[in-house]
């Protein structure tokens, strides 16, 4: 029984030692002082604004435009024969002069034909002068002489006048006015063998080579107007409305630092389906020391316009097409903006209350309700250790 008293007590004895250690040590815990706890702070985020204010702002209107001749044709053989070539080579690029004769459509075969007609109206003529002089001797002097001006190589010269309406029925007996009109109209099928160009211009395609067969109405090239070009500009429908036929217009290349003015000849009554804009078309005066070609693409500055009651921003501070973010109480907020006109780097916009503190700068990866420092409130904020 001593035994087990024994271990009972050295028990309690250590139990009590040990809640007595724990004890002291709660004590002395509870002694030190606790370390200040430091607030959570929410980071602000720096960013640039502008009072919302509207004013009337003066604006350009400037957009890109494509040059295009003025005229653009097929050229085609106006006979059947073989193409044989002309002062100008029947070569996709070849410029030429307007006059120039482009090509021939084998001509011998129809001047030969033309001379066998003439001859053959010379002897009809020879078998009724003898009859002129007895029944109309006051034709005989005049047909003697249009007998006499006929020269097979020359064009066949005008028809002495014919009042008389008997001698008229005795020409048409005799066939003299039917064989005269045959051939003025195979002297005009001999000229249209001869393809003259109809403008100073070039070749823009060429779809036969010389020597080839064509028949009448067979498209041998596509010709340009080089001397004559117009700028087709697509602007949109709102800025449209204040370009007027007549106005003057600024043409400049962003290739070289050549400019030009040229002037509004028309405006379309329709929207283009690809671009869903309203073409406006330049005219651009030719100058042989600044030559420009079909197919460039220009830069057309329009007169200035007012835009009133409007604010202008960078374009990179609007987002989603029309909203903006407003600094209201330290805070992000988000608006909606009405557009009026976009510019290359810039717009013009109303719709937003005046005095509204608008964020004139690019976010990145922030949401609407973001604590934000204005750079007005960094400008106050006094620097560290002062």
């Amino acid at each position: 029984m001593r035994k087990i008293d024994r271990r009972i007590v050295i028990v309690i004895s250590v139990i009590f030692i040990l809640g007595l250690a724990w004890g002291l040590m709660r004590f002395l815990i509870a002694q030190k002082e606790a370390p200040p706890v430091r607030r959570s702070l929410e980071a602000r985020r720096y960013v640039k604004v502008e009072p919302v204010k509207y004013r009337s702002i003066a604006s350009s209107v400037s957009e890109p435009g494509r040059l295009s001749s003025i005229a653009e044709i097929d050229i085609v053989a106006e006979a059947s024969g073989k193409i044989e070539a002309g002062s100008v080579a029947l070569k996709r690029g070849a410029s030429f002069s307007k006059g120039d004769v482009l090509f021939k459509v084998y001509p011998d075969e129809a001047i030969l034909s033309l001379k066998a007609l003439k001859s053959q109206y010379q002897n009809t003529l020879a078998s009724i002068i003898p009859d002129l002089v007895i029944d109309f001797p006051d034709a005989e002097e005049a047909f003697t002489q249009f007998f006499s001006s006929i020269n097979v190589d020359k064009p066949l010269p005008p028809m002495p006048e014919i009042s008389d309406s008997k001698l008229k029925i005795f020409l048409a007996s005799r066939n003299v006015i039917s064989e005269y009109y045959s051939i003025q109209s195979a002297q005009l099928q001999l000229k249209r063998r001869t393809v003259r160009a109809p403008f100073n211009g070039a070749y823009k395609d060429v779809y036969m080579e010389l020597g080839a067969y064509t028949n009448t109405g067979g498209r041998v090239a596509r010709a340009i107007r080089t001397d004559y070009l117009e700028l087709e500009v697509p602007v949109l429908r709102s800025d449209a409305v204040w370009i007027n036929t007549g106005d003057p217009v600024k043409i400049s290349s962003k290739e070289t630092s050549l400019s030009w003015t040229g002037k509004v000849i028309r405006k379309s009554q329709f929207v283009d389906d690809s671009y869903q804009r309203q073409p406006v078309y330049i005219s651009i005066p030719y100058n042989q020391n600044q030559p420009l070609l079909a197919g460039e693409y220009l830069l057309a500055t329009f007169p200035v316009r007012p835009f009133e009651g409007a604010m202008e921003i960078p374009r990179n501070s609007v987002f989603n097409t029309d909203e903006v973010f407003l600094a209201r109480s330290g805070r992000l907020t988000k608006a909606k903006i009405n557009v009026i006109k976009t510019n290359e780097r810039t717009l013009f916009f109303n719709g937003l209350t005046e005095g509204d503190t608008l964020v004139v700068q690019q976010l990145i990866n922030v949401s609407e309700g973001t604590l934000v420092q204005t750079d007005n409130e960094a400008a106050n904020i006094p620097a560290k250790g002062k």
